[in-house]
C-alpha cells in the first residue's frame, strides 16, 4: 500500500447505502433476514492511514452461508482495504468484525484459518515450490500438529488442482507458469482450505475469458451447493451482474448503494462514481443485462 497503516480515531459520521441522512444495520443491506447467523459480520468498520485517518468506514455488511457478494466500485475506493479488514490483516480504526459471532481478533489463527479463505490481489512471483505444494499449504490449518501432510490432505490438494484444471501441472514449478496459471494454482489452495467463507481480490483478474467462467461459476455453485460464503473484489461489473447474490458499490471508502445486482449496478449510481456515462442493455442471445459506458450519440438504450 506504500503508506504505514494506523487505525483512524475520526469521530464515526452517520451513513447509509442511500446517503447520509441515517443509519442502515448490517441486515438491512443484506436484504431479506437469512435463516441462519452470518459467517462474517463487518459492524461499522472504520480505518485509516496516517495521511488519511478518515479513509474508511462506517461500513456495515453480514456474510451468511450461500451468499456471492460482489464489491465494486473505483480505484482507491477502498475494497482491497476492506477485505483485509474482513480477514483481520489491519487494525480497525473503529467497529467490530465478527466471526461466527465472536470478534474476529479473539477467535485463534489457527480456526481463523480455517473458516477463512483469503486471496490477495497481489501475489508472489518466481515462486520454485511446485504447484502441488502451494495448494498444500491450504491444507495447513488442517494437520494436527502442523508438519505433515495426511493422505486426506493430498487427496483434498489434488481435487482442487483438478478442479482449477491445472491438474497437470502439480509437479511444475510455480515460476514456470503462466500469470493465469498460477492464479488458479492459487484458487485451489484457497479452495483447499475448506473455508466457510472465501475473500477474493480480483481472482480473474489475469485470466482469459474461459477461465474468468469457470472461476466465477465455481464460486457460484459452492454458494448453492455447500453453503459457502463468497466475497469478491472485482472492477468486472457483468460478473457481478450475472454471478453476484448481492452487490456492493463503494466510493472514497463509503457504500453508496448495497442490494441486488439489478438495483446497484444502475447509472444513477454508477455514472456518478466512476465519472462516466453508462447504460444497462440486453444482447441478444447473452444472459441477464450488460453494463457498458457510453458517449453522446450512441444508441438507444434496449
Amino acid at each position: 500500500m506504500g503508506r504505514s497503516a494506523r487505525a483512524s480515531l475520526a469521530a464515526e459520521p452517520r451513513l447509509s447505502a442511500g446517503g447520509p441522512e441515517r443509519c442502515v444495520s448490517p441486515d438491512a443491506v443484506h436484504g431479506n433476514p437469512a435463516p441462519q447467523a452470518p459467517i462474517l459480520s463487518v459492524r461499522a468498520v472504520r480505518f485509516g492511514f496516517a495521511d488519511a485517518p478518515a479513509f474508511l468506514g462506517p461500513v456495515s455488511l453480514n456474510v451468511y452461508p450461500g451468499q456471492m457478494w460482489m464489491i465494486v466500485g473505483p480505484n482507491g475506493a477502498g475494497k482491497s482495504t476492506l477485505l483485509r479488514l474482513m480477514a483481520g490483516l489491519l487494525p480497525l480504526g473503529g467497529g467490530r468484525v465478527e466471526l461466527d459471532g465472536a470478534s474476529i481478533d479473539h477467535v485463534p489463527l489457527r480456526v481463523r484459518a480455517r473458516r477463512i479463505a483469503y486471496l490477495p490481489q497481489t501475489l508472489p512471483a518466481r515462486l520454485p515450490q511446485r504447484a502441488r505444494d502451494i495448494v498444500l499449504l491450504g491444507r495447513y490449518p488442517h494437520r494436527t500438529f502442523g508438519m505433515f501432510e495426511s493422505a486426506r490432505d493430498y487427496a483434498v490438494a489434488d481435487g482442487a488442482l483438478q478442479t482449477m484444471e491445472v491438474g497437470a501441472l502439480a509437479d511444475r514449478a510455480m515460476e514456470t507458469l503462466s500469470g493465469g496459471e498460477a492464479q488458479r494454482v492459487h484458487v485451489a489452495a484457497a479452495l483447499a482450505q475448506e473455508p466457510a467463507v472465501m475473500l477474493l481480490d480480483e481472482p480473474t483478474a489475469s485470466l482469459d475469458l474461459r477461465h474468468q467462467l469457470q472461476i466465477y461459476r465455481l464460486l457460484a455453485r459452492l454458494t448453492t451447493e455447500q453453503g459457502l460464503g463468497v466475497v469478491v473484489v472485482t472492477h468486472d461489473l457483468n460478473g457481478a451482474a450475472r454471478f453476484g447474490s448481492q452487490v456492493a458499490l463503494m466510493n472514497a471508502g463509503r457504500f453508496v448503494a448495497v442490494g441486488a445486482p439489478a438495483d446497484v449496478l444502475q447509472p444513477e449510481h454508477l455514472d456518478a462514481v466512476y465519472g462516466v456515462r453508462t447504460r444497462v442493455v440486453t444482447i441478444d442471445g447473452a444472459p441477464g443485462r450488460w453494463v457498458v459506458p457510453v458517449e453522446d450519440g450512441d444508441g438507444p438504450q434496449r
